[in-house]
């Protein structure tokens, strides 16, 4: 594998959560198709995304050190 990231930014993580959601909604009643499981997947993914670059920046601002080069 090349590199790392975090767990939320990983499209099989949010797959398998979906997957077993929809598992526990179609016990209730409730389908949730193929496609709908990809495509909430990646929203999912995006969402996951936004909200960690929000976190980096937020971190940023009330960090209390300073970046170096090195």
């Amino acid at each position: 594998m090349k590199g790392q990231k975090a767990w939320y930014r990983s499209k099989t993580v949010w797959g398998g959560i979906i997957a077993v959601a929809a598992a526990v909604a179609g016990a209730f009643g409730v389908d949730i198709g193929a496609d709908a499981q990809t495509q909430l997947a990646e929203y999912a993914t995006a969402i996951a995304g936004a909200v960690g670059g929000v976190v980096a920046v937020i971190g940023r601002v009330v960090a209390q050190d300073e970046i170096s080069k090195g």
